[in-house]
This record gives structure tokens, sequence and C-alpha cells, in this order.
């Protein structure tokens, strides 16, 4: 891909004098994509000579553990130690990656906002983003993780792509394009595969790690959410499911457990949009899920104040489990009736 000259000029004049600290941040409950973007742009930046510290808010999905370079994450929700705060303080250049507004960072983004001196960078492939120093926002791109390969690519050239670099660049494409059967597969991402290959990942080994290493529990869960909990209405085209802190906490719930489990009703050859509703102490986390034009962003940010791509999106609800359902029932039929459910 080529980017807009100005704007890779304006990157590089910012990372080339070596020796600045920088800090990376990617999004609350982060996912593959967040944390393969992470690891890679740190390991290019650090070759380039500077002091990396990479931050999420929250634990990463214990399926990642095993990923080269996750361990040395910054948790911010379990940092007793203050690093994250003070790699923040020191930053020169600050990256936001797999994100759209220092909202999605939560109580991470006081810390952010309080370094009114370092340049704020978004490497991102979320639609609408805040305003950003210097941005490269991309919602046509599959994965933020493709979107930091262009980068790289672009601006030093693929040889500078370690197999480190590519095992966490192929996570981020692999889970955020449901193993490559969602929207944005051009032939230039499956080039950049070909590349990430030459570079020695093994695929099967990725995707046996990241996608059968779960729990029993995780397993049973999703019987559970399948068997007793998937409700479809609308005449077969609208499902959703939900789970209770104490519904999970049955089945020895871990983060992460819950991902992809709102994919599952699309399987269903009627069915074109589907929900998933998971308690928080403070409020039920809302994933949506859609098939060819139903435009789940639309629905997200109408409904949930969220938002996210047109079929893949998000928001948060503030009322009891059963007053979120009923909300999402009736804007559902509110959106069909404005003839939003049309999914060819």
């Amino acid at each position: 891909m080529n980017f807009p000259k100005e704007k890779t000029e304006a990157l590089l004049k910012l990372i080339t004098p070596p020796g600045q600290n920088i800090v990376i941040v990617a999004h609350t409950n982060p996912d593959g994509d967040a944390i393969g973007s992470s690891i890679a742009w740190a390991e290019m930046l650090r070759t380039l000579g500077h002091t990396v510290t990479c931050i999420v808010p929250t634990k990463y999905p214990y399926y990642l553990e095993w990923m080269d370079g996750i361990d040395e994450l910054v948790v911010f929700k379990t940092d007793e130690q203050g690093r994250a705060a003070k790699a923040v303080e020191k930053a020169d250049l600050i990256f936001c990656l797999d994100f759209n507004t220092l909202s999605r960072l939560e109580n991470l983004s006081d810390i952010i906002a309080a370094n009114t001196s370092a340049k704020r960078i978004l490497i991102d492939h979320h639609l609408q983003p805040a305003e950003f120093d210097v941005s490269f926002s991309y919602p046509d791109m599959c994965s933020t993780c493709y979107l930091v390969y262009a980068l790289i690519e672009d601006m030093f050239g693929s040889e500078q792509i370690t197999k480190k670099i590519a095992e966490s660049l192929y996570v981020g494409m692999m889970t955020d394009t449901g193993n490559f059967a969602f929207s944005y597969l051009t032939p230039e991402l499956f080039r950049c595969v070909a590349t990430l290959i030459e570079r020695g990942i093994n695929i099967p080994e990725l995707h046996n790690r990241v996608y059968n290493s779960y729990t029993e529990g995780r397993a049973r869960l999703f019987g559970y959410c399948i068997n007793r909990k998937m409700q479809i209405f609308e005449g077969g085209r609208v499902a959703y499911m939900s789970l209770k802190e104490s519904e999970m906490r049955r089945f020895q719930f871990q983060q992460g457990d819950s991902e992809g489990f709102v994919n599952y009703p699309l399987s269903i050859k009627e069915v074109v949009m589907s929900a998933m509703f998971t308690q928080h102490r403070k409020f039920i986390r809302v994933s949506l899920r859609s098939k060819g034009n139903v435009n789940v962003n639309i629905f997200a940010r109408k409904y949930f104040g969220g938002g996210g791509h047109k079929n893949a999106a998000g928001g948060k609800s503030f009322v009891t489990m059963e007053e979120t359902i009923e909300h999402y029932v009736r804007s559902v039929r509110e959106f069909v009736e404005e003839g939003n459910l049309d999914a060819e």
C-alpha cells in the first residue's frame, strides 16, 4: 500500500531520532489484533534505537499468553508498581493502536491525557477516529496488524520483518478476520501473508495455539450459551445471547472466554444479525455482528453509544440485563421498520 507521502514523512520525522521514550497503548480487553500490533510495532521501534513500553488497560486473554513478547506488556489495572504512569509521564511519543478514541482506554485515558507534550500517533482501522497529531486511520483494512505490516513495508521494506514480528502480525490478522473469513480480504492481504510465511511462521501451529487452547470451562460455557441462552426472533433473522456474572462464575470464566460467541448464531442461514450481552461489575458489554449489508455500526451508535465496523461493532449498557435485552428487542424492531435488515 502506498500511504500519502506527507503522512509517512511526518511519522519518519518523529521516529528517526534514536533514544526516545515511546509508549504504545491498546484498547481495554485487548484482543489478538491489539496485542499483535503492539508487540510488532514495539519490535520495529526498538530496532530504531528507542525504549518502548507497551501498555494495555486490562488483562489479555489467557490463550494469547504464549506470544513472544507478551510478558513485557504492562497491564494498567494490576500495575501496582506504577510502571504505566511512569512510562507515560516520560514519553516523547505515544502510539495508539487498534482504537479510535481515548475513551476506549477507560481509566488509563486520564494518564494519557495528562501528558500534553508527547505527540500522539493513531494507527487504527475503526470508523470515525478522534483527532491525533498524526493519524493512520484506514477502516477499509482488515486489521491494525495488517496496517502495521503495510507501514513497515512502505517505510522500511518488508525485509525488516523478523519471525517474531511476523508471528505477532499474523495472530492479529487471523483473529480479526475470523480466520480469513470476514470482510476486506484483498489480494494485498494474502501477499502479505505469503511474506510472513517466508519469514518462518507456522500457520497450523499458530492456529492451534489460539483456537485450540481453551479451557474445559470455556467449552461447557459455550454449550450452555448456545443451548440455553440463544434467542431468535424477528422471523428468524435476529439472535441474541446473554451471560450474567453468576452464570460465568459457574463455568470458571476467564478473560476472553466469551470471545467469538456472538458469531455463532450467524452460522444459521436465516440469521443476519447477532448480539452478545455479557455482564460486568459496572456495565453490560454489548457485542454485535452481522452479515452482508446489515450495518451494526449504525445500530451500535444509535442505540448503545458505541460503534465499530459495518459487520462488527459494540457498545455498553448501564441498566439491568433484562432492561438491556428489552431495549435491544425494541431497537431491532425499529431498525427493521426503517428497512435496515436487508442482508443482500
